[in-house]
């Protein structure tokens, strides 16, 4: 066990101030961020503000800025990290308070997306082949954890950018063999702030911490409407 200096950015939402606060914690070889922040959140500084739930990678809710990286904290160990350990809110969104930012706008284009099937005809059974299953496997993996939203440099600089992942949950349900909604999907990746806005910098594919490449599937709608035009 050993002693790690953690310095935490900080926003105050009642006097504005940004501000960074410096803790030292006690951490062991499997101490994640989150445990670190949870200690000093118990014992050290009841003020400090953060989300988390599952502690286990799968609700996504622990995302923020680890030494400059977007990275979920319950994954990330503090042993592998230099320091000392800088702990930011997520980039590219408003802050509410310390490292809790706010998703609304992420919300809004999700809901634009329409994340769900679409069928004219009443559903009977349908067998999808292990190849379908394949291309909406990877985007269906996506916890919403917006790190590829924080790592995103065009979102950064325009937020009327409809955003990573958002756009490959677009193409996840585009694919998807029970969907009946193609015409409408591809409409909605034509859209001047969607998919043509992503100028293929990757580091959403990079950030994402369960391996899905929303680049790939921005390029894929890009080739589809490509294609599509040609016809």
């Amino acid at each position: 066990m050993s002693e790690v200096k953690i310095l935490v950015k900080r926003f105050d939402p009642d006097s504005k101030r940004v501000y960074t606060s410096e803790y030292k914690v006690l951490a062991e070889d499997d101490t994640m961020v989150l445990d670190a922040l949870i200690h000093i959140k118990n014992e050290i500084d009841r003020t400090l503000t953060f989300r988390y739930s599952c502690r286990m990678g799968i609700c996504g809710s622990c995302g923020m800025v680890i030494n400059g990286k977007p990275l979920l904290a319950c994954q990330t160990r503090i042993k592998e990290l230099k320091e000392p350990i800088v702990v930011e809110p997520l980039y590219n969104f408003n802050i509410i308070k310390d490292l809790v930012v706010d998703f609304d706008i992420f919300i809004d284009y999700l809901k634009e997306m329409k994340p769900y099937i679409i069928r004219q005809e009443e559903l009977k059974e349908i067998i999808i082949k292990p190849e379908e299953l394949e291309v909406i496997a990877n985007p269906s993996a996506c916890i919403n954890c917006m790190l590829c939203f924080a790592a995103c440099p065009v979102f950064g600089y325009d937020q009327t950018f409809k955003g990573p992942a958002t756009l490959a949950l677009l193409y996840r349900y585009l694919m998807d063999p029970i969907d009946q909604a193609e015409e409408e999907r591809l409409k909605i990746a034509n859209d001047k702030d969607a998919v043509w806005k992503c100028s293929f910098w990757g580091e959403c594919s990079n950030a994402c911490p369960k391996g899905v490449d929303p680049a790939f599937s921005i390029q894929r709608l890009k080739l589809m409407l490509a294609i599509k035009s040609l016809r």
